[in-house]
């Protein structure tokens, strides 16, 4: 069967309206809703420019992962990472319909997110902006992201599908990743996303199993399209296209942003050879090639007048389109455009950022120093005290209306006095843009001053009840960090201070696990992520006891040498190609099947109050547990449900345990409270290649507690 031939399976059933306008276009009106074209305003990411002759209106799609990116200010929300630290997808739910409505209220009609690649290793670039190494967790974050995004009707756009789970050459590297690890690992929260009714999916750069993904048929033709019925339009990641005919063949519906990085750098003025001399070549390295993409607009109608790409492949990738179009409301209703009010600072937005900042702050170890008493004095060290950290470099860049640092988050809050002493220099954000740009040339402040000093950071220290020190790292789309442990002399600043100060508390600002070689020597230790435009008063909150910690861990910490994926034909791969031979084995999973310690296991994190488990009952797909309040204030538990196969033969090669549910609850002090938990088939079945998702028979043994390390109660049941 020639590529034409199969090109046409898993079409979509469009309305009766939308059938009558894919009949009614003609061939240069179809290319132009199936490639990107220059936004007049300026103020998109991407930009189809419809159909005027035929009353369909444009369309136009903005960054989106953690805010809204356009010319505007917008809500900078915490990392995917903290929001996920939650353990609570209402929350992101909530994320979901704020950043709908600033889409909307900016003229953007689809959202570039969620992000939702399983973090695979600790040293991704874009850690931050994805949810978990767990694909359950990952799953229900994906879903209600999308739900609340879609229920706004601005099109949600999930991404990058799939295995795109490093930053190093991810424009050609191959993920050499076999069936079953792609459906129990990789493939798992896409799924999610287009069961929650995502109307639009991004492919990713890179390859799987030696092709790439915009022209991956099996992926996004047999699995997408056939398997899970998804009826929304794939686009391409910008200039992500190597191809028009393979691609459009394999089920690409859509090429983004219509031109070569070549041409796009043209029409910045910019001479594109120039450019490719003096990028980065760390950043040059997680670029596509100057000359990818653009494919569409130069060989598409070509193709199909040669009868390489059917007429029904190209109506079918219009009807997608046009179908989102519909959903929108845009057939009906031209776009409004926005008002001033409706571009303005959004109390309730604010609120939701401080909330998930607050809730997604992970308490990893806490000896008494916790909460602060009011009136304590404290002296607030670290190289970026006075910024907040928003978030990585790369499309997930927001500029927020306001912000709060760490120095004005606990100033504000304290009664005591307040010293404040860097103590190094600031560790300077990193962007993919910069990298590709040239940045800004103009020297910053910080450069100006003289760099601070170690010994006036040990000074203020030394004369406070407490220390409270913000250490941070430097992530960027289209870099992968080199090590995760932390930048510069940030180590050697802790372990300085933590000589002088017995209450000594690290806050952790980074995009995913880092080393923490002193932690012994430290009272407390806080990992907050990269908090967003709410940096100061969310870590304050926590810190005086005014919120309880309510984070647990969605990646395990551990030295670098521990994690899977630990030799160069794993991470970042040998000749282009990444042996995905951990297999199932990725994050918590390794280190309970290898008995290897993590610093800090996943699921992990203290509360200020204290809970005790009772009662673990399993009836069916219900799994119930009795929590119990015993401490003398209020605080937050995540109930966490774990599944082993202890009967499963060894040539299945189960991992030890798989987290199957979890629940995050508010409990009052002295509360007792029953938690219910499903347990869905894929918690307890296996991929089969033959067979699909598959539950054995046999012995399962459901645990129950507050991590993957910390199971508290368990039960066996059979299936």
């Amino acid at each position: 069967m020639s590529d034409s031939e199969q090109s046409v399976t898993h079409t979509i059933e469009p309305t009766d309206r939308v059938a009558t306008l894919v009949d009614d276009l003609t061939a240069e009106e179809k290319l132009s809703l199936v490639r990107g074209a220059v936004d007049p305003e300026g103020n998109a990411t991407g930009y189809l420019p419809g159909v005027e002759r035929l009353d369909v209106p444009e369309l136009r799609l903005a960054d989106g992962p953690l805010g809204v990116r356009t010319e505007e200010s917008a809500t900078a929300f915490p990392a995917s990472l903290a929001l996920a630290s939650t353990f609570d997808p209402a929350l992101a739910r909530r994320q979901g319909e704020a950043m709908g409505a600033e889409a909307k209220a900016r003229d953007q009609d689809v959202l570039l997110g969620p992000g939702l690649n399983l973090i695979r290793v600790p040293h991704c670039g874009r850690t931050f902006e994805y949810y978990s190494e767990d694909p359950i967790l990952t799953g229900a974050f994906a879903g209600a992201a999308v739900a609340g995004i879609q229920s706004t009707g601005v099109v949600a756009t999930p991404k990058h599908y799939v295995a795109n789970n490093q930053e190093t050459r991810r424009a050609s590297v191959s993920a050499a990743v076999d069936q079953r690890v792609l459906r129990e690992l990789y493939l798992p929260g896409f799924h999610d996303a287009v069961d929650a009714g995502a109307r639009s999916l991004m492919t990713a750069y890179n390859r799987v199993n030696g092709t790439y993904m915009s022209e991956q048929r099996h992926l996004l033709g047999d699995v997408l399209k056939g398997e899970w019925g998804f009826e929304g339009f794939v686009v391409s990641d910008w200039f992500g296209t190597e191809s028009a005919q393979r691609a459009a063949n394999g089920g690409l519906d859509v090429e983004m942003p219509g031109v070569s990085l070549e041409e796009q750098f043209a029409s910045m003025g910019m001479d594109p050879s120039a450019v490719a001399d003096e990028m980065d070549p760390e950043i040059a390295e997680g670029m596509p090639d100057i000359g990818a993409g653009g494919h569409f607009a130069d060989d598409l109608l070509d193709a199909v007048a040669a009868g390489d790409l059917l007429e029904a492949r190209l109506d079918d990738m219009v009807a997608r389109v046009l179908s989102a179009i519909e959903w929108a409301g845009l057939l009906d209703d031209r776009r409004d455009s926005g008002t001033d009010d409706e571009l303005a600072d959004e109390p309730e937005h604010r609120d939701l950022a401080r909330t998930i900042a607050t809730r997604g702050t992970v308490l990893l170890k806490n000896e008494d120093a916790l909460p602060l008493d009011d009136d304590a004095s404290v002296a607030v060290v670290g190289p970026n005290v006075d910024e907040a950290i928003l978030g990585g470099g790369g499309s997930s860049e927001t500029t927020p209306f306001d912000e709060t640092s760490p120095v004005e988050g606990i100033t504000a809050r304290a009664d005591g006095d307040v010293a404040v002493a860097r103590g190094l220099a600031p560790v300077e954000s990193v962007s993919m843009f910069d990298g590709m740009l040239g940045g800004d040339d103009a020297a910053s402040e910080a450069d100006e001053e003289p760099d601070p000093e170690i010994d006036a950071a040990v000074a203020a220290a030394s004369e406070a009840d407490a220390a409270v020190v913000f250490v941070r790292d430097a992530a960027t789309e289209a870099a992968d960090r080199d090590t995760i442990a932390l930048p510069g002399e940030q180590d050697a600043l802790v372990e300085r201070v933590a000589a002088a100060n017995d209450d000594t508390i690290v806050v952790l600002n980074t995009s995913g696990p880092v080393e923490l070689p002193w932690r012994e020597d430290v009272a407390a230790v806080v990992s907050q992520w990269y908090p967003g435009q709410s940096h100061g008063e969310s870590i304050a909150a926590v810190l005086y006891g005014d919120a309880d910690p309510g984070g647990r861990l969605p990646v395990t910490f551990a030295p670098e040498d521990a994690y899977p994926a630990d030799t160069a034909e794993q991470f970042p791969g040998v000749d282009d190609v990444a042996e995905y031979s951990e297999g199932l084995l990725v994050g918590y999973r390794h280190f309970d099947a290898t008995d290897a310690e993590p610093t800090y296991p996943f699921g992990h994190g203290h509360s200020y109050a204290s809970f005790a488990y009772e009662d673990l009952a399993v009836e069916g797909e219900t799994v119930s547990v009795t929590v119990s309040n015993e401490s003398e204030r209020a605080g937050r538990e995540v109930v966490q449900a774990y599944v082993d196969a202890p009967d499963a033969p060894d040539d299945l090669e189960r991992p030890p345990r798989e987290l199957a549910a979890f629940e995050a609850v508010a409990i009052e002090a002295g509360e007792t409270v029953t938690v219910e938990l499903t347990l869905d088939d894929r918690a307890l079945g296996r991929y089969d290649a033959a067979d699909g998702w598959t539950i054995d028979d046999g012995r399962f043994t459901v645990a129950v507690g507050r991590s993957s390390r910390d199971l508290r109660l368990s039960a066996d049941i059979e299936r």
